[in-house]
């Protein structure tokens, strides 16, 4: 531990909490990047952001959508595949019979 503990004003957490939300990087990037740490950065967010009910994009929350997104997609593959087969069905049963 390096025995320094660094203050800081609330006008420099509002705007790094600014900065933090106009990133698309994740906070433990910008931890790195701004030599705070993480559990700092997050306490801050919880504190002084703009829009308390957006939720703070987390590396679980992304992989929560990405699941999600993945459902998704084989929900529509499922149904792009009914569709077919009920349209080779009609055109089956609507030729006239002779």
């Amino acid at each position: 531990m390096s025995g320094t503990r660094k203050s800081y004003n609330d006008e420099f957490k509002r705007q790094t909490v600014k900065y933090i939300q106009e990133q698309t990087k994740t906070v433990a990037e910008l931890a790195l990047e701004l030599e705070i740490p993480a559990k700092t950065l997050y306490q801050w967010l919880g504190k002084y952001r703009q829009f308390p009910d957006e939720p703070v994009a987390s590396a679980e929350r992304i992989r929560e959508l990405e699941r999600q997104l993945q459902e998704q997609e084989e929900i529509i593959a499922d149904m792009t595949e009914e569709l077919a087969i009920v349209k080779k069905a009609a055109h089956i049963f609507s030729k006239p019979k002779n």
